[in-house]
């Protein structure tokens, strides 16, 4: 079989997530690398890519195999593997701005606004070539860290605790996606036109403006075909400066502000002319826990954002942390620390680490690629998220604190607002919403806390949904539609078939969407 210049065979029949916590066996001679061709122009090296894209495709609806573009391996779940083989795009990573001539004459911003960037892209590398443009732009939002490629992040809903911004796919407006051995296009919404007619000669690829059919692409986890493309929006550089206070009780102050969103009785410090607040996050020690008791109550984390404006003195972090200096990278240390007998120990070591990592300290400032740094990781672990409409953020809590009292969790919780998605099954569906992460060792005893969590919002008739990239056993086709509604999972099943022939629908179909009922052949949007 002749391979095309571009692609070269993987030699593996298994693969590990980057959290440790399952391994996907795999088809053997069914993976790639990808990466763009040397020797010729961007526009070119592009479009060759695209064909190799189209060859993977033919090569697998000839062989009967599943396909699944592969990023950095963040997420928990196996959403986003399949049981053929994998993709590696880790090298399809050129990105650049947008001259006038190629944005839409009816796109609201400026050419500026816009960028466009390569599926392998990860989001680190992103900032940073933001940061070197004259003038430096930046993002909008972010994860807690900033180690997952841009197509991956955006197809599982990575979020962050923007609540005025949403999470990552939020600031995209354009898709270019390889849907058949010899068909691509390039997807956007009918409501917010972005590529102008040179731009899709470009690509050479053919154009669909489609409000419902581009909401449902977006956090599709892969099975809409491969993304080759972003386009997202930027905006000129800004500073964060980030707050972390601890010991405040959890009280009718609290309670308000995290149910509304109305922070004014916490009186909290930093405001100031020319400061929005942009980042909110609530963080609960679970074994440490009790109503009124400063002592036993809640740490803090918020961010005011502020022109960019030198000198400044970037955020220096703790190198004895990680993940940005959250629950999850207190669980890792530990484990690199202690190994195996970490496990028994963690329930009084997370007490003793808590206060050590999020004691309070001098307000620090950074752009968003010093405050969301790469994250590193040691060790097996696990983190749970649920969506949540914040009204409900505070009875959620109290509910889980009553879990952790029969099904005890070696680990944490934590509470970050996030503005609600367009996505059609984005897990930020909440118009405010709230997400609360359950970070911990990955253990049998984890997982019980989890279902117990999962059973009790259910038994509560409270709504919520799970991260797509986190630990979510309990999805299936009833839950599904119990969380976003029939009218929503089918119009991103009709999206899908629309995009997809059966034949190819087929290759990006894996157990997991099949589990959530999200293979199903339904006919195409009328």
């Amino acid at each position: 079989m002749m391979i095309p210049d571009g692609i070269t065979r993987l030699p593996i029949t298994s693969w590990m997530n980057k959290h440790e916590n399952f391994t996907q066996d795999l088809v053997q001679d069914a993976s790639f690398q990808l990466r763009n061709p040397p020797g010729f122009n961007r526009q070119e090296r592009y479009q060759i890519t695209t064909q190799n894209f189209q060859w993977l495709i033919r090569h697998a609806t000839t062989h009967d195999l599943k396909l699944r573009a592969m990023g950095s391996g963040w997420s928990f779940t196996k959403v986003g593997v399949t049981e053929g083989g994998i993709i590696d795009t880790a090298s399809l990573n050129f990105s650049f701005p947008l001259s006038r001539k190629y944005v839409n004459d009816n796109y609201p911003l400026t050419p500026e606004d816009l960028y466009f960037v390569q599926c392998g892209t990860i989001i680190y590398e992103l900032n940073n070539r933001l940061a070197a443009k004259s003038p430096p732009r930046s993002i909008k939002a972010s994860g807690a860290s900033n180690g997952q490629t841009i197509a991956g992040a955006l197809s599982t809903g990575t979020h962050g605790a923007a609540f005025k911004v949403g999470a990552i796919q939020d600031f995209v407006v354009g898709l270019h996606i390889i849907t058949g051995e010899d068909k691509h296009i390039w997807l956007e919404r009918a409501s917010y036109p972005v590529a102008a007619p040179a731009f899709i000669d470009w690509l050479d690829t053919t154009i669909i403006r489609d409000d419902a059919m581009f909401n449902a692409a977006l956090v599709s986890f892969g099975s809409f075909g491969f993304i080759h493309g972003v386009m997202i929006e930027t905006e000129p550089i800004f500073l964060l400066e980030e707050h972390r206070i601890g010991n405040v009780p959890y009280d009718v102050k609290l309670k308000k502000a995290m149910t509304t969103l109305d922070l004014s009785d916490l009186n909290l410090a930093g405001a100031g002319p020319n400061k929005d607040l942009y980042h909110f996050e609530v963080l609960f020690n679970l074994h440490k826990f009790a109503i009124n008791d400063p002592q036993k109550g809640a740490f803090l984390k918020y961010m005011y954002k502020k022109p960019y404006q030198l000198p400044y003195t970037p955020v220096t972090r703790n190198n004895v942390f990680t993940y940005g200096d959250d629950l999850l990278g207190i669980i890792s240390t530990v484990l690199d620390t202690l190994g195996k007998a970490s496990q028994l120990l963690i329930p009084k070591l997370v007490n003793t680490m808590f206060g050590l990592a999020f004691a309070p300290q001098p307000p620090q400032e950074g752009t968003i690629r010093e405050i969301f740094n790469y994250t590193k990781f040691r060790g097996k672990v696990a983190s749970a998220a649920i969506g949540i409409d914040i009204k409900d953020a505070a009875q959620v809590v109290e509910e889980i604190i009553e879990v952790n009292k029969q099904h005890p969790f070696s680990g944490g919780l934590s509470l970050r607002y996030v503005k609600g998605t367009k996505a059609t099954l984005g897990f930020t569906k909440f118009k405010d919403t709230c997400v609360l992460e359950m970070d911990g060792v990955d253990s049998n005893v984890a997982r019980d806390f989890y279902e117990a969590v999962w059973n009790t919002l259910e038994s509560k008739n409270i709504p919520y949904t799970l991260h797509w990239g986190k630990i979510n056993f309990n999805l299936n086709a009833t839950r599904i539609k119990n969380m976003y509604g029939s009218a929503q999972v089918n119009q991103w099943i009709d999206a899908r078939n629309t995009l997809l022939s059966n034949k190819v629908a087929s290759v990006f179909t894996n157990k997991f969407i099949e589990r959530c009922g999200l293979d199903k052949l339904l006919g195409p949007i009328v």
